[in-house]
């Protein structure tokens, strides 16, 4: 549940139309009506690396009907394959009339621990390119991009706002790490956390102690002045009860807490609650409701 501390609550009006809508919608968000299908597409990374993204479509949608739609650019968590990333989404792409491009990624080093290296952040960046190029009848909107993911994918989300502000419209981050050497330092009270610091060190190229700026580099927490005056629409969700960022008061919630700081007018929103690790980023939780605050699901018929 969402803490009742935070100011952002939903009004009871908008809370209620959601409601109604999730009813009126519920056969296609337990995915009982097959309403999207997904295509594969291959790109190279900023190392050459051949990679493959997930694009999630409307099932209507193709060659011979094909509006401008919104693209979603969604990284995935630390070790989850694109496909599974696109899992996620069920069929809230249908419902939301938009695509979401799942990228496989490539860090300096590693495929699927990538922590927002900075080749995979330009890579990101390049998504709406990518998707263009596989499938030029897919007409994007380019007012209408945004960026959104969970775990290291809203660490992610988080770096490529703060560095391509201007190319999204809005992005959502779920139970993000913000500070990687602090993340580095609490691995090991993780299950199998010794052998993701490992990765960590072959990723990053050293420990936090050795290498301040690289760890510093891939740390949302450090970009906190261009997301407070970046103008871009900024969601923040984060857990009092996370177990894997067990830290979040200090992670997420101090990155909100700096960007208020800087910029008291800044459009970002933080949510609080007490959900289990990306939990949230999910049809059947609180993922129709924050596409519907950035604006990429309407609660009224079409």
């Amino acid at each position: 549940m969402l803490s009742a501390v935070v100011a952002h609550v939903p009004a009871a009006a908008t809370a209620a139309r959601l409601s109604a809508w999730r009813d009126a919608n519920w056969p296609a968000l337990v995915s009982r009506v097959p309403l999207v299908r997904s295509l594969t597409i291959e790109y190279r990374a900023h190392d050459g690396a051949a990679r493959t993204a997930v694009v999630v479509l409307p099932r209507w949608y193709g060659p011979e009907n094909n509006p401008p739609i919104p693209l979603v650019i969604s990284p995935h968590g630390s070790g989850v394959e694109p496909a599974a990333n696109a899992r996620r989404w069920g069929n809230l792409p249908a419902l939301g009339r938009f695509a979401v491009v799942n990228p496989e990624g490539q860090g300096a080093h590693l495929e699927l621990y990538s922590w927002g290296s900075p080749g995979e952040i330009a890579d990101l960046a390049r998504m709406p390119r990518i998707v263009h190029e596989a499938l030029p009848w897919l007409r994007i909107d380019r007012r209408r991009i945004y960026a959104i993911g969970a775990s290291m994918g809203g660490q992610e989300t988080l770096l490529l706002a703060a560095q391509h502000p201007h190319l999204l419209a809005g992005a959502v981050s779920f139970d993000a790490p913000t500070n990687m050497a602090a993340r580095y330092a609490a691995f090991p009270t993780l299950k199998d956390g010794h052998a993701l610091q490992e990765l960590a060190r072959l990723e990053f190229g050293g420990i936090p102690r050795l290498d301040h700026e690289a760890w510093a580099d891939r740390s949302p927490l450090f970009y906190t002045r261009e997301l407070a005056f970046s103008h871009l629409p900024l969601e923040i969700w984060w857990s009092t009860h996370d177990q894997i960022v067990v830290d979040q008061r200090d992670e997420s919630g101090l990155l909100y807490r700096a960007i208020k700081r800087l910029n008291p007018h800044a459009p970002v929103t933080q949510y609080v609650g007490t959900w289990r690790h990306t939990a949230e980023m999910h049809p059947l939780r609180r993922l129709p409701a924050a596409l519907v605050r950035i604006g990429l699901l309407r609660l009224t018929p079409r």
